[in-house]
């Protein structure tokens, strides 16, 4: 058989294609994505983004206030960057000892339906509400300062690590689950033994993944007197000092660089 036979054309080759319903939903799907893309036009105004362009010599004109950083309390900003990391660490640390039970009460594979789904909805509503609404609360609860950062984080972080552990959780492997189960171990020795052990690596990188995000949401919280370096950003900001501002910003970017590179290191050491 010479090479020519063995080519084959286009219309030889069977090229398997999805289901006329399955090809129905997605063209649906993608139909009504659009729909609401469009609905949403007006009320978000949308056509003001023309303003980017005819408007630009203005935000060059801002910008400009940004070249000269001023640093001369480069250190009162550090200290307070490091605040704000700690904030974020404690805020995690807390976020993670809670939401491992509330994980695990939230995973299909592990607990019934009737536990599962109230757990569910609660961190739902854990998510759904603002660091800056829990900073609020907690600051009329405990008073100005660093602590009131750390319980918001910690309460909002809990829905969120409960939402990616749980589903970790239910993707492992069953069989381990059942041979510990085989061997007529308790509910709590199955998740000690076959659950833990192989969601552990993941749990760890979304931790460290938190931790990164947690740094940056920190930076804000101080503008409700949560502590950290968002009560100085927000001053210098509010009175137009553009070189301080350009400062605090400057110290932000580095540390939330230097933490991301650190933490993408670990993370590839873990998985």
């Amino acid at each position: 058989m010479n090479v020519a036979d063995r080519k084959m054309s286009s219309a030889d080759i069977n090229v398997p294609t999805a289901p006329l319903s399955e090809r129905a939903r997605i063209w649906l799907i993608g139909g009504l994505l659009v729909l609401f893309l469009a609905l949403s036009w007006g009320p978000t105004e949308m056509a003001k983004v023309r303003l980017l362009f005819t408007d630009w010599r203005n935000m060059t004109e801002f910008a400009s206030g940004f070249l000269q950083p001023d640093f001369r309390d480069g250190r009162v900003y550090a200290e307070q960057m490091l605040e704000t990391v700690q904030i974020a660490l404690w805020g995690t640390a807390l976020a993670v000892i809670i939401g491992i039970p509330f994980a695990i009460f939230s995973s299909s594979n592990i607990c019934p339906v009737w536990v599962v789904q109230p757990v569910r909805r609660l961190m739902d509503a854990s998510r759904a509400i603002n660091e800056i609404i829990f900073a609020l609360l907690f600051v009329v609860a405990v008073g100005l300062g660093p602590v009131a950062g750390v319980l918001a984080l910690a309460i909002h972080n809990v829905g969120i690590i409960s939402k990616l552990f749980s589903e970790a959780v239910e993707a492992i492997d069953p069989r381990p689950v059942e041979g510990i189960r085989s061997t007529g171990a308790s509910r709590f020795q199955e998740v000690l033994f076959g659950v833990i052990p192989q969601v552990a690596p993941l749990w760890s990188s979304y931790t460290l993944y938190r931790f990164e995000t947690n740094v940056r949401s920190a930076t804000v919280l101080g503008i409700v007197g949560a502590g950290g370096i968002g009560q100085s950003l927000y001053e210098t900001i509010r009175s137009f000092q553009y070189g301080p501002t350009a400062a605090i910003v400057i110290i932000i970017v580095v540390t939330v660089m230097l933490i991301d590179i650190f933490s993408a290191r670990l993370r590839k050491s873990l998985l």
